[in-house]
């Protein structure tokens, strides 16, 4: 699947900065909705180390009120969360109606490093396939929507993104030891993430596989993505979808906030 996904497809820097006002715009839009309607929304930003999630989530965020959603960042579990069963860390994060809660990495680190790098035995990854499917399943049957995005990039693209980190004063600080040793396994994340993929695509939660070479592309597939999930979202719930305003001159618009 991943190795045959075509990587070079590109967005002018023109083509970005007509469409990603608009989307912008959508989005803000739908997260008044999702808000005032009790929608509530799970996003989850899975990919490789360097393919850009935590830039396209900060572009994602750039126009909503942040009142409106709360941001994790997933890391080993740790101290009170290693005494209880593993999905309990992340149930407790589960957000209010109305609200988005947005994952940078997610549940999905017990079949991917967790698994690669042996950090629980096989039986418990392999039976955490079924136990994610239940949760999303759960939340699905709620007044959640869960969309799940796994960023692409190939070995060759990792590699120069992560020397020109490496190379910069400003971000040198984010790479760690851990990012080149998960690269040197590269093939194996790569597997794991080709099954991950296929046992936990489901119709209530589908994964949407991007093409992050281009990091413009892959932020307005991102942006289109999200904005369509929560159109559906509303519609097959009966609830009120807001017709698309195109957005003015952003620099002079002004923003509704969320009610407090």
């Amino acid at each position: 699947m991943l190795e045959h996904l075509d990587l070079n497809f590109k967005l002018s820097k023109k083509q970005y900065q007509e469409r990603l006002p608009i989307l912008q715009r959508r989005l803000h839009q739908l997260q008044q909705a999702c808000w005032n309607q009790q929608l509530a929304s799970v996003l989850v930003f899975e990919g490789w180390d360097a393919a850009g999630k935590l830039s396209t989530i900060r572009k994602l965020t750039e126009w909503l009120e942040p009142r409106g959603f709360d941001m994790h960042a997933t890391v080993a579990a740790r101290s009170t969360e290693l005494q209880m069963p593993w999905l309990w860390r992340f149930w407790i994060k589960v957000p209010d109606y109305g609200h988005m809660a947005i994952f940078e990495r997610s549940w999905y680190r017990r079949v991917l490093i967790e698994r690669v790098e042996e950090l629980v035995p096989p039986e418990e990854w392999q039976r955490a396939y079924e136990e994610i499917t239940s949760f999303e399943r759960s939340l699905a049957d709620d007044r959640y929507e869960v969309v799940k995005f796994f960023l692409h990039i190939d070995r060759a693209e990792q590699r120069r993104r992560l020397n020109r980190l490496q190379k910069d004063k400003r971000n040198a600080w984010r790479i760690e030891p851990t990012h080149l040793e998960r690269h040197e396994k590269y093939s194996d994340y790569l597997a794991a993430a080709e099954e991950m993929l296929e046992r936990t695509e489901a119709e209530w939660a589908p994964w949407t596989i991007v093409e992050a070479t281009d990091k413009r592309w892959s932020r307005v597939k991102i942006f289109e993505s999200l904005i369509a999930r929560l159109e559906t979202g509303l519609a097959k719930r009966g609830l009120e979808v807001p017709a698309a305003i195109e957005p003015v001159d952003p620099g002079h618009e002004t923003l509704e906030v969320l009610d407090p």
